[in-house]
């Protein structure tokens, strides 16, 4: 290899000048940011700059902190799964339980409760707002005697490892810009995702797979979803998600071209990590490294990646488990056991899609068929976890962009009816890691329109999820343009009540 490239440097003239010029470069930057590092050494008292942070649960040592000083404090969370059910689920329902809307059906929405809050041009051009009651029965489950409807049956038998909350607001009405704001901090895209943000915070637990990874059903119907969800936005590009699809090639254009071995394709790396160590050196744009880490990390990939995705060594009564989706790669199912799997394997970061939730019209049937699709593989990802001792330091979320009127959309019948957008009052759920089990969090009025009680707005969930992982998301930023972001942008707040 170094015959090879001498051979390139000399045929090169101008790689020659730029290994000129980096010489140069190099003695003095190297020379003087070395004296300055001992000089600096023999200052400082090395116990005291690397002592101890504590907080209420104990003490972390500094050592274990990495280049960014993280993690700010003690984190019970070490990896995510994110259930992003995409269109705004219905949270009158599925989990807010209203029953004096049973009373009410067909009588316009009082102006009051309105209270002069911005409506969708779907229905707000309608000359009533009829009280639409949910068709669903709903029972109270578990030691917390939470509430959940009759169309999730398999998760009322987890309900007290669950902590939900039924206060969440955002700050938009439409999809896209809700979408993007929940998955970034931010309603325009552009900036990075939840999962960037860590990746580039804590770094990676594993050497031969991404640290953020995306998993979208297949054959989703419903509001679009682009690549900006999982993206990097400013941060370095090795932090980006990396999508799995499902087929014979999880990863695009990660197998090797016909008749081109794995023997062929490491010395192609060899050669290039040479000329972008040359360019890195000569330019120092942090581009270029980590252009060079990602070539390493597709390397790696093209033998872990069939490990990983191959469930075929699964035992039968986990395919029973998750219920019989499973065993069909790329529906939520099998992504929820595939996120598993990844977890196993050191993924931090896995972020999960399911489209469709999106009910203006025929609501009733809509939203059984999504509860249908993901009601049994939920609990049995919350199960399987916690079965294997890792729902104690694994964060599981779930929820959408925002809610859905109490109002019908459209004609109200007895049997049917639509339910448009609702950013003011919605609800998530948490599980796992730092969460209080067997939790109710946020009160909404009796319409399930106004939030009564602990609003928790979307930077508050932010920062909430950060906090799990030992960040204070005020102290995790990143300058960009001469300003420093960071994923509240210049808001939110810690949900203590929640956390253990």
């Amino acid at each position: 290899m170094c015959d090879n490239h001498d051979r390139l440097r000399s045929n090169n003239k101008d790689l020659q000048s730029v290994e000129r010029q980096l010489d140069r470069r190099r003695f003095l930057k190297k020379t003087s940011l070395g004296i300055g590092a001992l000089a600096l050494g023999s200052l400082l008292n090395t116990e005291k700059a690397w002592s101890s942070i504590g907080n209420s649960n104990g003490a972390i040592d500094a050592f274990t902190r990495n280049k960014l000083g993280l993690p700010h404090h003690l984190p019970k969370a070490k990896r995510i799964i994110y259930l992003f059910q995409s269109g705004g689920p219905s949270q009158l329902d599925l989990f807010d339980y209203k029953p004096k809307l049973v009373d009410m059906f067909g009588k316009d929405l009082p102006e009051s409760v309105i209270g002069g809050q911005r409506l969708t041009g779907m229905s707000g051009s309608q000359s009533t707002l009829p009280v639409a009651p949910s068709l669903f029965k709903f029972k109270q489950y578990g030691e917390s005697r939470a509430w959940v409807s009759e169309i999730m049956p398999h998760l009322s038998e987890v309900v007290d490892d669950l902590c939900f909350v039924k206060s969440m607001q955002t700050d938009q009405i439409n999809h896209t810009p809700a979408v993007t704001f929940m998955q970034t901090g931010h309603q325009l895209p552009g900036r990075p995702s939840i999962g960037s943000w860590l990746s580039y915070g804590l770094g990676s637990e594993n050497e031969n797979l991404p640290t953020f990874i995306t998993l979208i059903s297949k054959n989703g119907k419903g509001q679009p979803l682009k690549a900006g969800l999982w993206g990097n936005g400013f941060l370095p590009t090795e932090h980006q998600g990396v999508q799995f699809r499902s087929g014979k090639d999880p990863v695009l254009y990660l197998n090797n071209p016909e008749n081109y071995d794995g023997n062929d394709r490491k010395k192609m790396l060899d050669y290039l990590s040479e000329l972008n160590t040359v360019q890195h050196d000569a330019y120092g744009d942090p581009e270029i490294q980590a252009r060079m880490t990602q070539y390493e990390m597709a390397f790696r990939m093209q033998t872990s990646i069939p490990e990983v995705t191959d469930t075929s060594d699964e035992p039968e009564h986990i395919f029973d488990m998750y219920g019989k989706d499973s065993r069909d790669a790329g529906t939520y199912a099998a992504n929820c056991l595939m996120a598993r799997k990844l977890l196993e394997k050191g993924v931090r970061f896995v972020q999960l899609y399911h489209q469709g939730w999106d009910q203006h019209i025929g609501c009733p049937g809509g939203v059984k068929n999504k509860a249908r699709q993901t009601d049994q593989p939920t609990a049995a990802l919350l199960k399987d976890l916690k079965q294997r001792g890792m729902l104690e330091d694994t964060l599981v979320v779930w929820g959408g962009e925002f809610g859905r009127t109490v109002y019908s959309q459209g004609q109200l019948t007895k049997q049917n009816y639509g339910r448009d957008h609702h950013p003011k009052a919605f609800t998530m759920w948490m599980a796992g890691a730092g969460v209080k089990p067997g939790m109710s969090y946020g009160e909404t009025d009796d319409f399930s329109y106004n939030v009564t009680k602990d609003p928790v707005h979307v930077h508050d969930f932010h920062a909430t999820l950060m906090h799990l992982f030992g960040i204070d998301h005020e102290r995790l930023t990143f300058k960009h343009q001469g300003r420093r972001y960071r994923l509240t942008d210049v808001h939110g707040h810690v949900v203590k009540d929640i956390l253990t």
